[in-house]
């Protein structure tokens, strides 16, 4: 039983993880119709910031405070430069454009921080268990995640559905001409929502550093799980986001670590041990296909924010 709540535990941990990674990228295509495959570039962005700037100011949490900012700044710099000259192509030329800048953010990463992995190590207070439940442990710097994740999530749904801006942001989402007629800044408004996408990819990052290692190409496998929960919540749905991301953060985790003893009573212990993990990947799959097949649109519309 203990360890089936640490790995429920750990689902909803990771699932969370993913929300953040998803929420940008879902924000960023359902509002401005970009698909940005660079997204997960920014997420390993987050994480050398992170661990350079904990270096530098000998802090954890100043240098997350900063890596944030600065990849915010980042991703506002990349929809200037390099996003602005995109809207209303074709989705063919965002796919090429974005690949092109996985490309830039690898080689630029290769030569400043060099092809070395970096690690970023926690300060005490967060490496150490915490009591949960009597006689359950939990690591604390994972029970941290889920508290900062689920208040970034109750923080996006309130931008969103409770301010003027959020009403700007689904507004846009819905008729963008219109609301440049009545004399919003559109432009400003896409560079704010893409900072903000690339933020919340930088968070997801920064988090993740300390629990492996910061390295080249990092982000390219966790973006094809951000595109799923795209897909399976619904593309511009921050509610379809947390849910989904949810499912398949649960489906991942509990596979993996209950997989290998189910299928050890049919396989041998070697087979088992490989097979699991490509079950679990498998679900998640088959989760979008049911998905995809049961509601198109994803599980809510984007209407349904």
């Amino acid at each position: 039983m203990t360890l089936f709540i640490e790995q429920c535990l750990n689902g909803l941990q990771f699932g969370l993880l993913l929300f953040l990674l998803a929420a940008g990228l879902t924000l960023v295509f359902g509002i401005m119709d970009l698909v940005n495959l660079a997204h997960g570039s920014l997420y390993m962005i987050g994480a050398y910031f992170a661990a350079t700037f904990s270096v530098w100011t000998g802090s954890f949490v100043f240098g997350a405070v900063l890596a944030l900012a600065a990849t915010l700044l980042v991703g506002m710099a990349v929809e200037v430069v390099v996003m602005r000259r995109l809207y209303g192509r074709d989705h063919i030329d965002h796919v090429l454009a974005t690949v092109g800048l996985i490309m830039f953010f690898d080689e630029s990463v290769r030569l400043i921080w060099g092809p070395a992995g970096l690690s970023l190590p926690l300060p005490g207070w967060l490496s150490r268990p915490v009591t949960i439940l009597p006689g359950v442990e939990y690591s604390a710097y994972r029970l941290a995640i889920i508290v900062v994740t689920s208040a970034v999530a109750a923080f996006l749904y309130i931008l969103v559905m409770r301010t003027r801006i959020g009403m700007l942001i689904r507004a846009g989402a819905s008729n963008r001409e219109m609301v440049g007629a009545l004399g919003v800044n559109i432009k400003l408004l896409y560079t704010l929502v893409f900072g903000l996408g690339a933020a919340l990819a930088g968070l997801a990052g920064l988090m993740q550093a300390p629990i492996l290692t910061v390295q080249i190409g990092m982000g390219e496998n966790i973006l094809i799980l951000a595109l799923v929960i795209t897909v399976i919540g619904g593309i511009g749905s921050i509610r379809g986001a947390l849910v989904a991301a949810i499912f398949v953060g649960f489906i991942d985790t509990l596979g993996r670590a209950f997989f290998p003893d189910l299928l050890r009573m049919a396989l041998s212990k070697e087979a088992a041990a490989t097979a699991a993990p490509a079950l679990s990947s498998m679900l998640i799959y088959l989760l979008m296909a049911i998905v995809l097949v049961v509601k198109p649109e994803g599980l809510f519309a984007s209407g349904q924010k």
